[in-house]
């Protein structure tokens, strides 16, 4: 046995506490003299929960190569059976969610694809009816194009490389076929020694591995541009896994051993070893990564159907917590249609169904003074010591909040009476927006009108007349605001899924929400905002985020809740009262968004 004065000065750092941030490299040993025992950073494998699919599916096709923070996913089927519900969507990985990218042309499931996400390519599949294709699709991060067919039919194959230097292999009619692709045109290259489909691969076009296959197979292959090769099985024979990386620097996941399985598997270019199950089995599943230290796996099929879970791998001296909502405490009083003001961590709740009001501090409701008029549905906006309320279904009176009361204030919205609108900004510096002019039941407006501490003025009006958009406030300031869902006056009056930016002059359009909303709970800015839940068609917990460019998805609430009162950021918020479709509520889900730490030393045994 070595002591410490044998091995000082040698390989190990003599320090007085353990090291942290970019001081962490993975294996160093250190000698800490305050507890004297020697320790070592350690990297650990995981898997973390991530925002689900937009859509669940199986049998989807991705770019087994593309990095984990910027990966996509297509085709595939969606819950039943047939062609209607084969699919063409795209769906493109932001790191943390998943945003809608364009259609492909042909709707198919069992295809493969590789590439990035802005150069991808979609080779053959099945369409749902009788037809196995050799259709190829090239996305350039918007669109896909159809190009130059493969040279036979090709579905539950495997692919990897780049846009002009590509490779597919395997699959169900032609399981041994190997075609090599340019960019331009498909070449045959070497066969695979045995035939396969639902393989897993990835790596590159000189520089492929393909795993696994129907049914329950372990045997790898490698292929070096011209010739394929057995090499070293993987632990557990499989069908239907995803994969992703280099074909020296890759990992299989999931797929289906006799059962559905989570198993993982990494290689190094020698041997495949089993490390951390996935949280959800899945088989048929989406997957992508740059290396067996970061992946993502997406979809997938499992009892009882279709999946929409997503998953995260690292292999990493940190840990990541993913994005998540927790219960809060809840609010004192049930109530709908309220509206809010301040931060997640000095809020409040304005009126409602009731006079009342409530201070939140981060951690619990404490009450507030009343409002003069209770409203349902008004506009409001500001800080927990600063607040404006505007309008809504008690008439259309004005109050300010100082931080002790409600004063009645002579600034009216010129546009009569409305309700239901969006808002957003401080006091003193307000913009609302949209809403509902009774008497009628139905008589949305698109006007537009900013507050300026004394008075109201109209501005430009928006594109489209809406109400019932975002409840209690958020979205932005006066001069950058964000209009998102609601109803649309166009008839058949319809649940929006569009959005609207205001620069403090002109509106102009937004991206389109993943699905209609409305009166959701907001939280942000107009280019980081978190939209959270919908009244109709029903209450739901679908939680979306929006970068100033396009909608993804984000992690769902624990609850279904639509129509209450919230404040915050995108990636720290509350969302309070409202009601789940058949009462008012009471409870308070809090957002907290992913988060990273440094794992903790691992003591090393001197023996």
């Amino acid at each position: 046995m070595s002591t410490y004065q044998e091995l000082k000065g040698l390989k190990i750092k003599y320090l007085s506490s353990d090291t942290s941030g970019d001081r962490i490299k993975e294996g160093e040993v250190f000698y800490n003299s305050k507890d004297f025992n020697l320790k070592a950073f350690v990297a650990t494998a995981a898997w973390n929960s991530s925002s689900s699919l937009g859509t669940a599916r199986y049998k989807l096709a991705s770019a087994p190569g593309a990095p984990a923070t910027a990966g996509i996913v297509f085709s595939g089927q969606k819950a039943g059976s047939g062609a209607d519900h084969v699919t063409n969507l795209t769906e493109e990985y932001t790191g943390t969610g998943f945003s809608v990218g364009g259609n492909l042309n042909t709707s198919r499931r069992g295809a493969n694809g590789f590439g990035t996400q802005t150069t991808a390519v979609c080779v053959g599949g099945f369409d749902g009816g009788p037809a196995e294709l050799a259709d190829v699709e090239e996305y350039n991060g918007s669109t896909w194009t159809e190009v130059n067919n493969t040279p036979n039919t090709r579905r539950l194959g495997a692919g990897c490389g780049t846009l002009t230097a590509g490779i597919t292999f395997g699959g169900l009619s032609n399981g041994s076929d190997t075609f090599e692709y340019d960019g331009t045109n498909w070449t045959s290259g070497g066969s695979l020694n045995t035939g396969r489909r639902e393989l897993a691969g990835f790596g590159t076009q000189t520089a492929a591995l393909g795993a696994g296959g129907y049914a329950t197979n372990a045997s790898v292959e490698e292929y070096n541009g011209t010739s394929w090769t057995e090499v070293n099985n993987i632990g557990t024979g499989r069908y239907g896994a995803g994969g992703g990386g280099l074909q020296t620097d890759g990992l299989i996941f999931g797929g289906h051993d006799g059962s559905v399985t989570g198993k993982t598997e990494t290689y190094d270019g020698t041997t495949f070893t089993e490390t951390s199950d996935m949280a959800t089995s899945r088989t048929n599943v989406g997957g992508f990564g740059a290396s067996k230290s970061s992946a993502v796996a997406a979809g997938g099929g499992a009892p009882p159907g279709r999946q929409s879970a997503t998953e995260e791998f690292t292999i990493s001296l940190s840990a990541t917590t993913a994005g998540a909502w927790a219960s809060g405490n809840a609010a004192s009083t049930a109530r709908n249609n309220p509206g809010s003001a301040g931060t997640k961590t000095a809020g409040m709740i304005i009126s409602g169904s009731v006079n009342d009001t409530e201070l939140y501090n981060g951690t619990s409701f404490s009450e507030g003074p009343d409002v003069n008029v209770h409203a349902e549905q008004h506009f409001s906006t500001g800080t927990q010591t600063a607040a404006l309320k505007a309008g809504g279904s008690g008439g259309n009176q004005t109050e300010e909040y100082n931080g002790s009361s409600f004063s009645n204030v002579p600034g009216a919205l010129t546009n009569y009476p409305r309700n239901a609108g969006g808002s957003a900004g401080t006091q003193t510096a307000a913009v609302m927006f949209g809403g509902n002019n009774p008497p009628g039941p139905v008589n949305a407006v698109s006007h537009t009108e900013e507050y300026n501490g004394t008075s109201f003025s109209e501005v430009n009006n928006m594109s489209q007349a809406r109400f019932g958009m975002n409840s209690g406030m958020g979205g932005g300031t006066q001069t950058a605001a964000i209009a998102v869902g609601g109803f649309v006056s166009n008839p058949p009056l319809v649940i929006s899924d569009k959005s609207e930016e205001y620069d403090g002059t002109n509106w102009s359009s937004g991206g389109d929400l993943l699905t209609p909303t409305q009166k959701p709970g907001m939280g942000g800015t107009q280019t980081a905002l978190m939209v959270a839940g919908s009244e109709l068609p029903s209450v739901t917990s679908f939680c979306q985020t929006y970068d100033g460019s396009s909608f993804a998805t984000a992690p769902s609430m624990g609850n279904v809740q639509a129509g209450g009162a919230s404040a915050g950021s995108s990636t720290s918020m509350w969302h309070a009262v409202g009601g789940d479709g058949t009462a008012n509520l009471s409870i308070n889900q809090e957002f907290t968004g992913e988060s990273t730490a440094a794992r903790a030393v691992k003591t090393v045994d001197f023996d």
